[in-house]
């Protein structure tokens, strides 16, 4: 059990609609670099007004923005990874602490000697537009979000609106921090993240040559349904830059429920080969549970151990999808888990 794993508090929550629908630590690993008080005034002179074209209209930001308000997923880690303070983010329930900020969030901002910005509420499906209007926002920036056509409407009265540049919640987590460089006028320094954590990636990946070629099948069983999550999915995209390749088998099986996932009968779990399993639980108990499961018996993999496992409100939502911040906190342990079941294999 990795260290993660012993600190995560084990909290038995379903997971989030918006986490599911993409699929959607103390750890030693660096955060992506947070803000500084030498960071405020190094937008590009040049990059106002931009105009950023997305699914619910058309965007125009006339000067650099001082009050940042995120709404959505991953939004808050790409801004505070470029340098800024958000003045107000959206809470985490799943993953989040006892004032719904993240870890990850947490840690960059104290590092920085900044407070933490003001959490906004969860209210369900709609957006708290009273609370968004009392921080003040120069823009509102909600690339991976679900925000409606009318809400969009309503928090364009307060500040430019960001929206996602396709569909609701299935903003690729690169693409969150390149259009938020572009709206904070830095996306050169957009660019210096993601470089820095494409690096990190590949380091991993030098360090490990055992990961290369071997197939990679990532599964959740949650609430008596099988998940299984395809290559498009950005919680299994990062897995594969360190190496692996996905299973045939996942291609073969999938039913095209969604880009990102597809469920599979238990009865067929034999058919889902590959040389290494990842397999997600909230808990401890819950993963056990599966692992033990007569169905799960004949999976080669959970046979022979070699099976990732990823538990943990915190451990998942640092991967489900990765954020500029999160990928950097959690990679190590993730490393670690794959390194794990490899291992298994040839015991």
């Amino acid at each position: 059990m990795t260290a993660l794993r012993r600190r995560t508090t084990s909290v038995a929550v379903v997971l989030s609609a918006a986490l599911l629908a993409t699929a959607c630590s103390g750890t030693d690993a660096e955060p992506a670099a947070g803000p500084s008080a030498d960071d405020a005034t190094t937008a590009s002179s040049d990059a106002f007004p931009v105009t950023i074209e997305h699914a619910l209209g058309s965007t125009t930001i006339e000067e650099e923005p001082q009050r940042v308000v995120t709404w959505g997923w991953g939004t808050a880690d790409a801004v505070i990874a470029l340098g800024v303070t958000p003045v107000a983010i959206p809470t985490q329930s799943y993953g989040g602490d006892d004032e719904g900020v993240l870890p990850w969030i947490r840690e960059a901002l104290e590092e920085a000697g900044e407070e933490i910005p003001t959490v906004l509420p969860d209210t369900g499906d709609d957006v708290p537009f009273e609370e968004i209007a009392e921080a003040e926002p120069d823009v509102i920036l909600a690339p991976y979000s679900g925000i409606t056509a009318e809400q969009y409407r309503t928090l364009s009265a307060f500040a430019p609106v960001v929206a996602y540049p396709d569909q609701p919640w299935a903003t690729p987590w690169r693409d969150v921090v390149t259009i938020t460089g572009e709206a904070l006028g830095r996306s050169d320094e957009a660019e210096a993240v993601l470089t820095d954590i494409d690096a990190q990636v590949a380091e991993q990946r030098d360090a490990h040559p055992e990961f290369e070629g071997l197939t990679l099948a990532a599964t959740w069983e949650q609430g008596g349904v099988f998940y299984v999550y395809a290559d498009e999915d950005p919680r299994v995209e990062f897995m594969l830059d360190l190496g692996f390749v996905n299973a045939p088998a996942v291609d073969t099986l999938d039913t095209d429920e969604s880009p990102f996932y597809f469920t599979l009968s238990t009865e067929r779990l034999s058919e889902l080969t590959s040389d290494v399993l990842v397999a997600y639980g909230t808990t401890e108990e819950e993963l056990a549970a599966f692992l033990a499961a007569p169905y799960a018996q004949v999976m080669p993999q959970v046979t022979q151990g070699a099976v990732a496992e990823v538990v943990g409100e915190e451990f998942i939502a640092a991967v489900s999808p990765p954020t500029a911040l999160s990928l950097p906190w959690g990679l190590d342990d993730v490393v670690a888990e794959l390194e794990e079941a490899v291992a298994a294999r040839g015991a």
